[in-house]
């Protein structure tokens, strides 16, 4: 089904914004989009490469985002911090999907309480996980071969050079503002760790290991409870990345730990990494792209008014597909079974 309204982007000139609106673009030709920022001049630019693509300017200060009343749109993604929650609310009086990126574990009770108190107003993805939650639904394919899951570790590297734009940077130093507490599944018990508990070393793909720290992230939840399993964590590292360390550009880099029995009741585990050449930005990128298409029923039925996390709505295997398709790689890791 193709949209004859405009899909708003707020942030759709920043590096996820303007990421994603390239593949919305590259999938669904006649998809009319609108490219919001504080800087027109600079969304005018993106809309510009873009084709059958507008600019305007977004003022999160106005409950209106300082548009025309005439103006209408198909559904709303906020691919920055809208610390007013003025694009939720924009959506949700005029009845239109909602997607949101930058919220955090931390930050996503109004969103919920939002969603709730209107809950048959529009669908709201909530996809503040880790890539938009592409490492949730990769780790959920690479669980398709279990029986029973015991324990998920996720080990996130950021290389320090690809941390992303004023945005990006800004949520970081945001959420360790918040709070210095790791959220872990422990036993089948949601557990914040503080201290020696959250500090732990992240093995990069070259062997190398890094200091990291188990944070609060939605990533945490929607594996524990898509997957039963009562152990999970994720930590996560900032620092030079192994291409770096080769002399190549900065990569992002996953490791994804699964542990539990098989169909025959034996032990099984895998172990492999996902890594992008090109960093974060066009894995972000594709997350949100994926939810939008999914929202607005261009992939898939009519999604239903309420919350919705990424693993509730889009397919693991498409999702892995897609992530292959932009240069992700999946390399087994040594001692799993790949």
């Amino acid at each position: 089904m193709e949209q004859s309204k405009s899909v708003l982007i707020m942030g759709g000139s920043g590096q996820a914004g303007a990421g994603a609106a390239a593949m919305l673009r590259r999938w669904h030709p006649a998809l009319p989009l609108t490219i919001g920022g504080r800087d027109l001049g600079r969304a005018r630019r993106v809309a510009d490469e873009l084709g059958n693509a507008t600019a305007v300017t977004i003022e999160l200060q106005r409950s209106d985002l300082g548009l025309p009343p005439d103006h209408g749109y198909s559904a709303v993604v906020a691919a920055l911090w809208d610390e007013r929650l003025h694009g939720l609310h924009y959506a949700q009086h005029r009845g239109l999907p909602y997607l949101s990126i930058s919220s955090s574990l931390v930050d996503i009770a109004p969103e919920v309480v939002a969603g709730a108190q209107r809950a048959g107003a529009a669908p709201i993805l909530v996809a503040s996980h880790y890539f938009a939650g592409l490492v949730v639904l990769a780790t959920l394919d690479s669980a398709r071969e279990f029986d029973r899951i015991d324990t998920i570790r996720i080990g996130a590297v950021l290389d320090e050079q690809d941390t992303g734009g004023p945005s990006a940077i800004a949520d970081l130093q945001r959420w360790s503002a918040v709070t210095s507490a790791g959220l872990v599944r422990r036993d089948g018990v949601f557990t914040w760790v503080t201290d020696s508990d959250a500090e732990v070393g992240v093995l990069s793909v070259d062997g190398t290991v890094l200091p990291s720290q188990s944070i609060a992230i939605l990533d945490v939840p929607s594996l524990a409870l898509a997957t039963g399993a009562p152990n999970v964590r994720f930590d996560f590292a900032v620092g030079e990345s192994a291409s770096r360390r080769r002399g190549e550009p900065a990569s992002t880099e996953v490791r994804i730990d699964i542990e539990g029995t098989g169909p025959a009741g034996a032990p099984l585990s895998s172990s492999r990494y996902l890594v992008h050449a090109a960093g974060q930005r066009p894995l972000t990128a594709l997350g949100v792209a994926l939810g939008v298409e999914r929202l607005l029923g261009l992939r898939g039925e009519a999604v239903a008014p309420g919350i919705h996390t990424p693993e509730a709505l889009l397919d693991p295997a498409y999702a892995v597909e897609q992530m292959a398709e932009i240069g992700t790689t999946f390399v087994g890791a040594p001692g799993g079974a790949g």
